[in-house]
C-alpha cells in the first residue's frame, strides 16, 4: 500500500469506538436484508399459482435462474467494489433492487417475472453477498478478520430463515404485495444508512484500520473489473489449495441451502409434521448459526483454519446421517438435529476466507473467494435438484441425507489436505 509520510504515519492511539464496527453493522444489516429478498419467491410460489396460474416449474425456474446469478456475480462483484468502492456499488444495487421489487405488484406475465427477480435481484443480491463481508473486513480490519467475516456470514444465513416466517406470515394475512412492499421499506431505510454512514475505507474519515496505528491509502484497482475476475481464475485453477478450496466449498453448499433450506420442509411433510412446525425449525437453526457462524469467526482467529474446516464438515456429516432417524422418531430428536446443525450451518465460512487470504493474499482474496463461492452455488444447485429427484424415484428423503452426510465427511479430509502447497504446471 502506499503509505502517508513519516510525519504522517507514526503511531497513534487507536480511539476507544473505531468506526469500523458502524461499517460492520451496516454491512449485518444489508447482509440480512438481503438474504431476505432472496428468500421471498419460495414464499410466493403457492399464491402466484392461484393468482396467476403460473406452473411450479415455470416459478422454479426464476428461482433457480436467481440463485445462478447470485453466485456468478460474486467474483465480479469484488472488482466493482475494489473499484468503486463499498458506499456507491450498494447504493446503485440497492436502488435497482428496490425500484425492481416496487413494480412487481404491476406484473401479469412470468417473463416480467423472470426479469424482475431472477435477473434484477439475483445479480443485486450477488453484491450483497459474502463477498461484501470478505471486502469490509479486508478494507477495515488488520485484527478481528475472523470475528467480523464471522458475524457478517451468520447474518446472511440468519436473514434468510429469521425473514422466512415474518413475510409468510405477512402472505397469508394481507397477501403477497403487501410483504412486497415490507421489503421495499426495509430497504429504503437501508439506502438512508448507507448513505449516511456507511464509508469505503479508514482513509476515508483519516483513520488506520482497526488493530493498526497506520493511516495509508487504498491501493487504486487498476485492472479491468471484467476480466481481472477471470484473470484470478485462471491463475487459481493452477492452485491446489484452490481446487480443495472450491472442493469442499461445493459439499458445503451441497448441504446446507441446497439441500436442507431446500428439502427439510416437504421431508417433514412426508412424516406428517405440519409446515409451520418445520418452518420453526429452520428458523430454530437460524439462531443458533448467528452463535455458531460468529463463534468460528473467532476461532478462526485463532487456531488453524484447517482443522475447524475438518471438525465442522465432520460433525454436520454426523448430523446429516441422524437427520432420517430424528425425523421418523419424534419432535425431541428433530429438535436436537436443528440446534446441533444450526451451530454448524455456514460455519465453514469464516476458515475458508481466511484459508483464500492466506494462499492468495489480501487483494486477490475477494474474487477468489468469489470463485470458491460459485462452486457453493453449483454444489446447491445439484443436491435441489438430486434430493428431490431421489425423493420422486425411492418416496423418501433418507437416501439423500445419508448420502449428503457421508459427502461432508469426505468434505472434512479434504480440508486436513488445504495449505500443503502444490502448483499444477499450465
Amino acid at each position: 500500500m502506499n503509505s502517508l509520510p513519516q510525519s504522517e504515519r507514526s503511531p497513534r492511539t487507536q480511539p476507544r469506538f473505531h468506526y469500523g464496527w458502524v461499517v460492520v453493522a451496516i454491512t449485518f444489516v444489508t447482509l440480512l436484508i438481503s438474504a431476505g429478498v432472496r428468500s421471498m419467491p419460495s414464499i410466493f410460489m403457492l399464491s402466484f399459482e392461484k393468482d396467476f396460474g403460473w406452473s411450479r416449474s415455470g416459478i422454479s425456474s426464476v428461482v433457480s435462474l436467481g440463485i445462478f446469478l447470485y453466485g456468478l456475480v460474486g467474483p465480479f462483484s469484488a472488482a466493482f467494489l475494489e473499484k468503486y468502492g463499498i458506499r456507491r456499488v450498494l447504493i446503485f444495487t440497492i436502488s435497482g433492487l428496490a425500484a425492481g421489487l416496487a413494480v412487481t405488484p404491476l406484473m401479469n406475465a412470468l417473463w416480467q417475472f423472470e426479469l424482475l427477480w431472477g435477473l434484477i435481484a439475483g445479480i443485486a443480491t450477488g453484491f450483497m453477498a459474502n463477498v461484501l463481508g470478505v471486502t469490509v473486513s479486508n478494507k477495515w480490519f488488520v485484527k478481528r478478520k475472523g470475528l467480523v467475516v464471522g458475524i457478517l456470514t451468520a447474518s446472511a444465513a440468519t436473514g434468510q430463515l429469521l425473514f422466512l416466517p415474518l413475510l409468510a406470515r405477512i402472505t397469508v394475512d394481507a397477501g403477497w404485495k403487501y410483504a412486497v412492499y415490507t421489503a421495499v421499506g426495509a430497504l429504503a431505510i437501508l439506502l438512508l444508512l448507507v448513505v449516511f454512514f456507511m464509508r469505503n475505507h479508514p482513509f476515508d474519515i483519516g483513520a488506520a484500520p482497526y488493530g493498526s496505528d497506520e493511516i495509508v491509502q487504498p491501493v487504486p484497482f487498476t485492472g479491468n473489473i471484467f476480466l481481472a475476475p477471470l484473470l484470478a481464475l485462471r491463475s487459481a485453477l493452477r492452485s491446489r489449495a484452490f481446487w480443495l478450496l472450491a472442493g469442499t466449498f461445493f459439499f458445503c453448499g451441497f448441504s446446507t441451502n441446497g439441500l436442507i433450506g431446500t428439502h427439510l420442509i416437504p421431508a417433514c411433510g412426508d412424516v406428517g409434521i405440519p409446515e409451520v412446525t418445520a418452518a420453526s425449525l429452520l428458523a430454530l437453526m437460524g439462531l443458533f448459526d448467528l452463535a455458531g457462524t460468529t463463534l468460528s469467526g473467532w476461532l478462526s482467529d485463532r487456531f488453524d483454519s484447517r482443522w475447524l474446516l475438518a471438525w465442522y464438515y465432520g460433525l454436520r456429516g454426523l448430523s446429516l446421517l441422524f437427520l432420517p432417524y430424528a425425523l421418523h422418531t419424534g419432535p425431541q430428536q428433530l429438535l436436537i438435529f436443528s440446534i446441533f446443525y444450526g451451530l454448524d450451518w455456514i460455519a465453514t465460512v469464516p476458515p475458508t476466507v481466511k484459508l483464500a487470504a492466506q494462499e492468495f493474499g489480501k487483494e486477490r482474496s475477494g474474487m477468489i473467494f468469489g470463485w470458491v463461492v460459485v462452486a457453493h452455488q453449483l454444489g446447491a444447485s445439484t443436491a435441489a435438484y438430486g434430493a428431490g429427484a431421489i425423493r420422486d424415484w425411492l418416496g423418501t428423503y433418507s437416501t439423500a441425507f445419508v448420502l449428503a452426510g457421508f459427502v461432508c465427511l469426505i468434505a472434512a479430509l479434504m480440508s486436513t489436505r488445504i495449505g500443503k502447497k502444490r502448483i499444477f504446471s499450465s
